[in-house]
């Protein structure tokens, strides 16, 4: 098994540039052209499926059972539903988060037209000046938050004006901050988390001058947060696909913020067990410190091509993250062991 160095300044500054690009589900589009653009600095060209999805094609050394790495890089975001009265903005969400999560959350507001506008997700009864307990009380629905524009309008003319319309997206500030001790904390860790441990995987191959054991396909998807990412965008001679998404931390988890895991489990029923047991095997051979956990509250891409008729073995694995769907954190030890998974499965 080839011993690699990881660079973790690259894998970290991936990462941070991933997070700093918006790309709620089905406005993703930067998000991928950034994904493209770094393989094609790895010496790996990609192309776009009719639906968006980023593919790219890496030749091993043998191609009698072809891989597949898959990752997302959308995230929970929303669309403008309504334009109210009083100017403000109801929204839909787009993906499965609580409002409470992303309540008193800068956004930005991204129209038809190219323009941007910015704003504040806040619930109808904000101020305690005003509503008192109400403000507490008040349930968080669809209803009753609302997007407070930065800009001068009080009705719904006013807003239409500036070009905003209905389906517009919407997307949320991540805050994403690097600790001096390792930790990153920011919103959308789930899963440009993934997709940052995938690219420093291929890079720390291609600085050792070396190559997949099989044809390795990579697959970068922009609708997994809404079930259907990677249903489709493989090859026919598929036989092995590993996901790579954010392993869940928790009360009642053995996932932690340091460790990749290899997940056994998720609602959908357990993955392939051949294969699970493989990147088991493959992590103590190069001397990975790894988790096994099991989501009950979980899905992935994998499930995805899986539901969609794909007849090969999946697998999940990926770094841990707590308080995953809200402001998110996990550490670069967890990052890093995820990037050594990565490289040691495909040249296994």
């Amino acid at each position: 098994m080839v011993q690699l160095a990881i660079d973790a300044d690259f894998l970290k500054d991936v990462l941070i540039e991933l997070l700093s690009t918006p790309s709620p589900t089905g406005w993703a589009d930067s998000a991928i052209q950034l994904v493209q653009s770094q393989l094609a600095q790895l010496g790996l060209q990609g192309h776009r499926t009719h639906k968006g999805t980023l593919v790219s094609t890496w030749q091993g050394q043998a191609e009698d059972a072809p891989r597949a790495l898959t990752a997302h890089v959308d995230t929970l975001g929303a669309v403008v539903k309504a334009i109210k009265d009083n100017g403000r903005l109801q929204l839909s969400p787009l993906g499965g988060f609580a409002w409470n999560t992303v309540e008193g959350e800068s956004c930005r507001v991204f129209t038809e037209g190219g323009s941007v506008a910015s704003g504040s997700l806040l619930p109808v009864k904000a101020s305690a000046h005003i509503f008192g307990a109400d403000v507490g009380k008040m349930e968080r629905t669809d209803a009753n938050m609302e997007v407070r524009l930065d800009e001068r309008t009080a009705t719904s003319d006013e807003t239409r004006a500036l070009g905003i319309a209905v389906g517009d997206f919407v997307s949320f500030d991540p805050r994403t901050v690097a600790t001096p001790n390792g930790f990153i904390r920011s919103r959308h860790l789930d899963d440009k988390a993934g997709v940052a441990c995938i690219l420093a995987a291929i890079k720390a191959l291609r600085d050792a001058k070396a190559i997949p054991s099989q044809r390795t396909h990579i697959h970068i998807s922009h609708f997994e947060e809404v079930g259907h990412g990677a249903a489709a965008g493989f090859p026919g001679d598929l036989t092995e696909l590993v996901t790579v998404d954010m392993a869940v931390v928790g009360e009642g988890q053995t996932s932690d913020e340091f460790h990749v895991t290899v997940c056994a489990k998720d609602r959908g029923g357990p993955y392939h067990a051949g294969l699970t047991r493989r990147l088991k095997d493959v992590a103590r051979q190069a001397k990975i410190p790894f988790k096994v956990d099991i989501y009950p509250q979980y899905g992935s891409d994998g499930e995805a091509y899986w539901r969609a008729g794909g007849d090969v073995a999946v697998a999940l694995i990926g770094p841990g993250v707590d308080a995953s769907h809200s402001y998110e954190r996990t550490h670069m030890e967890a990052l890093i062991s995820t990037t050594r998974l990565i490289a040691a499965y495909l040249t296994s």
